[in-house]
């Protein structure tokens, strides 16, 4: 009992009864577009995911940019994105500060000693060096996404956290005032002045205990500034949700895809490497970045895999793609031929 609120809580009654008025709930759980399917074939890129267990991590110290915090100070006209590995982001973007999915533990996992810990020596901002956050975007509840340890040191600086319906209970049960909760469905938005946060479909699940899943909603967002439109995938399988998202929401000028943690197994919940890049085609994305690797190892395959062959299927579709290692800003609005390229995972 002594980490029972590391598991956040459950739905009450009154809410099953709210969320059983949407067509995505049903039988006191969410559902995916698509229904849970098994593995019946597998595409040569599929089978490639079992590698030895000493390349799943750095063997070396990898680089990581620490940022001075009052340069935080001044804003860009355009976004700037800060990446702190796996799929914790700051999103500088008119004026406004948020923070997506922020995990800033070092392991993911309910207790420390349990799980294989971060690569990275270091952050580039630690929580008490950010800035007052004015949105945090939530996935989904998974502990590679939802730390608790990382929220109870955020809350008191984050003046609104924005989430997929159900995920509420864990932020009330860890006092977080209501006042600052907002729950989305799929395709609902939410605006914060010039900024709109739309949660779109994934297909993948919830959960952090053995009997919540499903329980609450995952998804990924569209947010939407006066000069920038972003795609953040969230985790996922494959679907033709990617294209409904692309000609509902898009063009897009920048796409943050999961990339990363796949197993052959895993294939309806999350994205092989060249199904991300297949994404970026499908959303219309003028840019992408590869995000979901870099942190953590979850699966069994490299840690590098991931990222070498994103590149290579972006390069065959002719995709521009960015690599920026952890800690180094990038601002949009420029030429796709100026962002980071540098192979930062070669230890040279």
């Amino acid at each position: 009992m002594k980490f029972a609120k590391v598991f956040g809580g459950k739905p009450t009654k009154e809410q099953k009864q709210k969320y059983s008025q949407y067509p995505n709930h049903k039988k006191g759980k969410f559902t995916n577009l698509m229904p849970q399917f098994m593995v019946t074939e597998a595409p040569d890129f599929i089978d490639d995911s079992l590698h030895p267990k000493s390349t799943r991590r750095p063997n070396f110290d990898i680089p990581y940019v620490k940022i001075d915090p009052k340069s935080l100070e001044q804003k860009p006209k355009h976004t700037r994105v800060t990446w702190f590995g796996h799929s914790t982001l700051l999103l500088e973007m008119d004026g406004k500060n948020i923070l997506i999915d922020p995990m800033f533990g070092d392991v993911p996992s309910p207790v420390s000693f349990i799980g294989d810990k971060r690569y990275s020596k270091g952050l580039p901002l630690t929580i008490e060096e950010l800035p007052t956050i004015d949105a945090v975007l939530m996935t989904h509840d998974h502990y590679d996404h939802l730390d608790y340890p990382s929220i109870l040191k955020l809350k008191d600086k984050v003046k609104k956290f924005y989430m997929p319906l159900g995920m509420n209970i864990h932020f009330r049960t860890w006092d977080v005032p209501v006042s600052k909760i907002e729950e989305l469905n799929w395709h609902e938005t939410a605006t914060l002045d010039s900024i709109s946060f739309t949660l779109t479909p994934s297909h993948h699940y919830s959960g952090r205990s053995l009997n919540d899943r499903f329980e609450s909603l995952w998804g990924g967002w569209v947010i939407k500034g006066s000069l920038d439109n972003i795609y953040l995938s969230g985790d996922g399988g494959y679907g033709p949700h990617f294209k409904q998202i692309g000609a509902e929401y898009g063009p897009f000028d920048f796409a943050l895809i999961e990339c990363g943690q796949y197993s052959r197994y895993w294939r309806q919940n999350h994205l092989f490497p060249e199904q991300s890049v297949r994404v970026a085609e499908d959303v219309n994305a003028k840019l992408i970045m590869p995000i979901h690797w870099g942190a953590f190892t979850l699966a069994m395959h490299s840690w590098t895999s991931p990222v070498e062959r994103f590149l290579a299927k972006a390069k065959e579709f002719d995709i521009p793609a960015t690599t920026p290692m952890i800690g180094e800003q990038i601002v949009l609005g420029k030429a796709t031929a100026t962002y980071p390229t540098k192979a930062w995972w070669e230890n040279k």
